[in-house]
């Protein structure tokens, strides 16, 4: 029987896929501007054990645009984004991450699911490899939906300093 977890690593923003002790699938992410950190409001990345709650996006377009975890029937564009420039794109698969570790990321005001924590795509053009989300695991389209395809709802993340 083979094992698969995620490994999110942030000082080198990068997330690998790993299988019975070898990486799989690897790629460069964008964590949270504000740093490490679980406290609700905080807008950083939360550390420690995770699972995937729920797998959201299943046979969406690349680059359909996502509020509150639904597709809006938009599809991102450049112009859509000189439209609404300030906007926080969630685009093409979610990932939605739930904490494990009571009282560290799991339960009252450090709970990671609560707070909206996704894994999730971006438009193409935001720079990977530094931290820049709101909290959330950004990551290039073609890459996201590629690790959607890899994992399974209950898979293990781990989120690494």
């Amino acid at each position: 029987m083979t094992s698969r977890h995620v490994l999110i690593n942030i000082s080198t923003q990068t997330l690998d896929v790993i299988e019975d002790e070898a990486v799989i699938f690897t790629a460069l992410v964008s964590t949270a501007a504000n740093g490490v950190g679980e406290q609700q409001g905080s807008e950083c990345t939360p550390r420690g054990k995770h699972i995937i709650r729920a797998k959201i996006g299943h046979g969406c377009k690349e680059n359909t645009v996502f509020v509150g975890r639904r597709p809006t029937g938009e599809v991102f564009t450049e112009t859509l984004r000189q439209q609404q420039p300030e906007r926080d794109w969630i685009l093409t698969r979610i990932l939605w991450l739930s904490g494990c570790e009571k009282n560290k990321n799991r339960l009252g005001k450090v709970d990671t699911m609560r707070r909206y924590i996704y894994i999730h795509g971006c438009p193409d053009g935001t720079m990977m490899g530094e931290p820049n989300s709101h909290g959330c695991v950004r990551m290039r389209n073609q890459e996201v939906i590629t690790l959607f395809d890899l994992l399974a709802v209950g898979t293990e993340v781990y989120i690494k300093e």
